[in-house]
């Protein structure tokens, strides 16, 4: 396996509002034409994929080999009974991760990988333990951002429809629609339930936005990233050079709330801080590994710290914890989401698709993150108000020394310039 540009998704859920990338992994025996025959055959090529790509060789206690006679065995009138089969097959992996997308739900994919979408602007997926539909993030800005949707908020009816046994695909394609109409969500928090009635819109996502801070410390670089998103690396890059300009004496990287996106925009950002030193590996069915590591091109050495909390998932994970793990960075904030696992998507001959868990990925030190997510180095826990009174009411005051998670972050960049300063001019002398 081999970790591509073009390759692979970690996003946070790996759903469809989520950022997603193609991948050339897939069949390499029959040829396609093979498989534009009838339903049974597209039912056989999604099996066979797995079969081949699945991370699990015993595909998480699965009889796959019998799975494949039960459902080749069935016959089929249309593509939407073969649609429902392959979803039945499957949810027997008890994989999240692992889906299939109908050609609408596949095309829905394809828009968010480009910046742009309609909706109401938040990542969901199945939590890996309760199995409950669960809201990764909310991104920023977006109606769902402000009507008050929060990271780990769990999704019990969309307009009025029960969630239990329902999958990713299906809540997308329910709250998804035209922009200008409505979606009801009925949120569960802390044991309390909230109703949402938001308004769908055209969301443009900008995923960098950055500006030179005025703190105690002297002016510094505040860099915030909401999303691995396709052109994610060429505006961090934009951030990090116009920053330089202003000869700013540290770093802090705000990666809160960002649910992750493609591999190898994660790798690329890292680049820009790291020198030298791996950055990820991952870890195929038959151990394979393979590494990303830097390129001796990093834009700046200056002083970081990156802020991290719960809604920090996977792409973020993979970031924060190669820059910890190279000591080049110190997380302050709350532990991380938990999701170390890696997804090839291969689009199928009708349109359609399925995302795959082909590998897991682990920190430069070796470290297992997935469900556990990455512990601050200083943790800096906010209340149930605070985050509701910091991302939604007070909104101003994120990235400002009235953010209790900034204002640490302000003290311990300061006592790394002063470090640095200190350890520069002993050098010199």
């Amino acid at each position: 396996m081999v970790i591509t540009k073009n390759g692979l998704v970690l996003g946070a859920t790996a759903v469809t509002l989520t950022t997603i990338a193609f991948t050339g992994l897939g069949i390499h025996s029959r040829g396609q034409a093979l498989f534009k025959e009838s339903p049974k055959e597209l039912v056989d090529e999604v099996w066979q994929i797995i079969n081949r790509q699945y991370v699990d060789g015993t595909f998480n206690q699965v009889d796959w080999q019998a799975t494949r006679k039960q459902y080749l065995n069935k016959s089929y009138s249309s593509k939407q009974e073969a649609y429902k089969s392959i979803r039945e097959m499957l949810k027997k992996l008890d994989d999240p991760y692992t889906r299939f997308m109908d050609p609408e739900e596949f095309k829905n994919m394809q828009v968010d990988t480009s910046g742009e979408l309609t909706g109401i602007g938040i990542q969901i997926g199945l939590d890996e333990k309760t199995k409950k539909l669960t809201v990764i993030a909310p991104i920023e800005d977006t109606p769902a951002f402000k009507a008050g949707v929060l990271a780990k908020d769990i999704i019990t009816n969309i307009n009025g429809k029960s969630t239990e046994g329902m999958d990713t695909n299906q809540a997308v394609s329910l709250i998804r629609g035209e922009a200008g109409t409505k979606v009801k969500l009925t949120i569960l928090r802390n044991g309390q339930r909230k109703d949402f009635e938001i308004a769908r819109a055209k969301i443009e996502i900008h995923p960098v936005k950055f500006s030179q801070q005025k703190t105690p410390i002297g002016n510094i670089g505040y860099i915030r990233l909401n999303q691995f998103s396709a052109n994610a690396g060429k505006e961090m890059q934009a951030a990090i050079k116009a920053l330089e300009q202003k000869q700013v004496p540290g770093y802090i990287l705000d990666l809160r709330g960002n649910p992750g996106g493609l591999l190898f925009s994660s790798v690329e950002i890292a680049r820009m801080w790291l020198n030298s030193g791996t950055i990820v590996s991952t870890k195929d069915r038959q151990g394979e590994q393979e590494r990303e590591v830097a390129s001796g091109r990093a834009l700046t050495n200056k002083p970081l710290v990156i802020l991290v909390n719960k809604g920090s998932a996977s792409a973020s994970e993979i970031l924060s914890g190669a820059l910890q793990d190279n000591k080049r960075a110190v997380l302050v904030g709350s532990q991380t989401f938990g999701k170390g696992l890696v997804q090839s998507v291969r689009p199928l001959d009708d349109g359609s698709g399925v995302a795959v868990t082909i590998a897991k990925y682990f920190t430069p030190n070796g470290r297992d993150i997935n469900k556990h997510g990455i512990d601050p180095d200083i943790k800096v826990e906010l209340t149930q108000k605070q985050e509701q009174d910091l991302w939604l009411r007070e909104r101003d005051k994120l990235g400002t020394l009235k953010d209790p998670q900034f204002a640490k972050a302000v003290e311990v960049l300061g006592n790394k310039i002063a470090g640095r300063s200190i350890t520069n001019t002993a050098a010199g002398k």
